[in-house]
């Protein structure tokens, strides 16, 4: 029963990381701007659950730095997803997301000194047959999910990099220096994107407020350090089949907020459903394939 309630709270947790996208559209600011502010109310609001949790801000200057460096790669990795939403929608911004698993297991093979498995070439290769059938009918997209992809990228990129900070250090103390980096991380765009004639920043708007406190207290916050807590309790595996549900969350609740705009041709639902497939059926296939190595 209580492994029960901690699986579908996981579900609840990755259907609030589904809805960013949503926000970032509903929010009238520019896509910089939405990453500025919830970078900025992310890292204060983890000051007050440091504080209150009374878990300390010391880190040795080394660690403390490699952390606002991945807060940075975090920055951009959140400009290029809302961007992605920008420029194409929702849900293209969330299947490029989708293979942040696959880049995950490209790299982590770099990272750790080892050969890529025929397991891992094989799902690569049927991801990018899955782009190329989104890309080649929905070409109108190829901005949007370009920048998707970059977006996963570097989703992959720090969560290796995380795996090793989360075994040394507070996984809250973790995210508020990731915050920090992430948010300085921001300030530049502010001025190298600005359009000639437009405020660097402005002031969101009381309904943007709302949403943008949503997305940086309850998407993010909250969202991360349950789902770190949460992961405890379950394997690799069973998480990552959670998590890999986050893109069809999201484009369900897309087509839910914004009905038409976000429904796309044939070709990209082709597309999507072999990517989504892939990413499902790539743990259950690696897992065998290990366990038959072993054998």
């Amino acid at each position: 029963m209580q492994f029960n309630k901690a699986y579908f709270k996981l579900h609840f947790l990755v259907i609030l990381w589904g809805f960013t996208a949503i926000l970032g559209l509903l929010i009238k600011l520019s896509f910089i701007e939405v990453v500025f502010y919830r970078t900025l109310f992310s890292f204060l609001a983890l000051v007050v659950v440091l504080q209150a949790g009374k878990v300390g801000f010391a880190l040795p200057p080394r660690e403390m730095a490699k952390l606002v460096l991945t807060g940075m790669i975090i920055a951009l990795h959140w400009l290029l997803f809302f961007g992605a939403a920008r420029y194409a929608n929702a849900s293209v911004s969330l299947i490029g997301l989708s293979t942040t698993t696959l880049w995950t297991a490209f790299l982590e093979p770099l990272v750790h000194k080892r050969r890529i498995s025929i397991v891992e070439m094989f799902f690569g290769l049927a991801v990018i047959g899955g782009l190329y059938i989104i890309y080649h009918d929905a070409f109108a997209y190829g901005l949007g999910l370009l920048m998707s992809l970059g977006s996963a990228l570097l989703a992959a990129v720090f969560s290796v990099l995380n795996f090793g900070f989360v075994r040394r250090h507070n996984p809250v103390r973790i995210t508020f220096y990731e915050m920090i980096g992430a948010w300085l991380g921001t300030l530049p765009f502010l001025w190298l994107l600005a359009e000639p004639g437009q405020d660097l920043l402005r002031l969101p708007s009381l309904a943007d407020a709302g949403y943008l406190l949503i997305l940086a207290l309850v998407c993010t916050v909250y969202a991360n350090s349950e789902a770190t807590r949460l992961l405890r309790q379950f394997s690799a595996f069973a998480s990552n089949l959670v998590i890999n549900m986050e893109p069809v969350y999201g484009i369900l609740l897309a087509l839910l907020v914004f009905g038409r705009s976000e429904k796309m041709n044939a070709g990209f639902y082709i597309g999507a459903a072999a990517i989504i497939t892939v990413v499902f059926l790539y743990p259950v296939v690696l897992r065998k394939f290990r366990h038959l190595k072993r054998a």
